[in-house]
C-alpha cells in the first residue's frame, strides 16, 4: 500500500464519534493501518488493554468527546456532571499516553495527536465543566509534549470549534436559523469546517513533516479564536 503514512499503525479512539469516522477514513486513505477502537474508555483498565491488544503503534489519535452540557449555569453543575467530563476526556487521555509511551520511547519515535477544543482559549458562559476538562487536556499536552520530545515523540492538540461532527453540530442543529445566526456572529469565515479539513491537520501532525511541533495547541476554529 502506498500513501503518506504507508506502513504506519494508527489507533483511533472513540471511532464512531466526534472526529473518529473521518479520521479513520482519512488515515486509511493515507495508507496507514488503522485500528478503529470503540471501547468505553471510562473504565480504568480500558486504555491499557486496547493498547496492549493493538501491539505496535506509531500514532495515537486521542479522539475523546462528551456532550458539552451547554446552557448549564455553574451553580447547577453537580458533582456527577463535573466528574463525568473528566472521566470521559481527561483520565482516558493520560491512560492512553501512559500505555503507548513506553513502546514509542523504546523506538525513539512516535506521534500523539489529540482532538481537543478551542473552548479553553476563550471564555464561554454556562460551559464551565466542559471547558475545565478541555483545559486540562491543553495543560496535559503542553507538559507531556515537552517531556516526551526528548524521546523524539511529538504530542500536539488540535484546539477546534465549529467543526462538523455528529456530537456537537448534527445536521438538525445546523439547519436552524438560530444556529446560522450564531455562525455569522461568532465565526469570521461564517461556516463550519468540514470534517476532512480537520483530519487533514491531524494527518499533518501525525506525519514526518511535523517533527518540530512539540506540545502545540493549534487553534482550528475559523477565526473564533486565534
Amino acid at each position: 500500500m502506498t500513501g503518506k503514512l504507508a506502513g504506519k499503525r494508527v489507533l483511533v479512539t472513540q471511532a464512531d464519534d466526534y472526529m473518529g469516522p473521518q479520521a479513520v477514513e482519512t488515515f486509511r486513505e493515507a495508507g496507514a493501518e488503522v485500528i478503529a477502537d470503540r471501547t468505553d474508555l471510562t473504565e480504568p483498565d480500558a486504555a491499557a488493554h486496547i493498547v496492549s491488544e493493538a501491539g505496535h503503534l506509531d500514532i495515537l489519535l486521542a479522539n475523546l468527546a462528551a456532550p458539552a452540557s451547554a446552557g448549564v449555569a455553574v451553580t447547577d453543575i453537580d458533582d456527577d456532571i463535573w466528574a463525568s467530563m473528566f472521566d470521559i476526556m481527561v483520565h482516558p487521555l493520560h491512560r492512553l499516553v501512559r500505555a503507548v509511551a513506553p513502546q514509542m520511547i523504546e523506538r525513539g519515535r512516535g506521534k500523539v495527536v489529540v482532538f481537543g477544543s478551542a473552548t479553553p482559549l476563550r471564555g464561554s458562559t454556562r460551559l464551565a465543566a466542559y471547558t475545565a476538562a478541555r483545559g486540562a487536556q491543553v495543560a496535559y499536552v503542553r507538559a507531556v509534549g515537552a517531556e516526551l520530545a526528548r524521546s523524539n515523540i511529538q504530542v500536539n492538540l488540535i484546539a477546534q470549534h465549529f467543526v462538523e461532527s455528529n456530537v456537537y453540530f448534527p445536521e438538525s442543529l445546523q439547519a436552524t436559523p438560530k444556529f446560522q445566526e450564531i455562525l455569522k456572529q461568532n465565526v469570521p469565515l461564517g461556516r463550519l469546517a468540514r470534517a476532512e479539513e480537520d483530519t487533514a491537520l491531524a494527518l499533518f501532525l501525525a506525519g514526518d513533516d511535523s517533527d518540530f511541533f512539540v506540545g502545540q495547541i493549534i487553534p482550528f476554529a475559523g477565526g473564533w479564536v486565534s
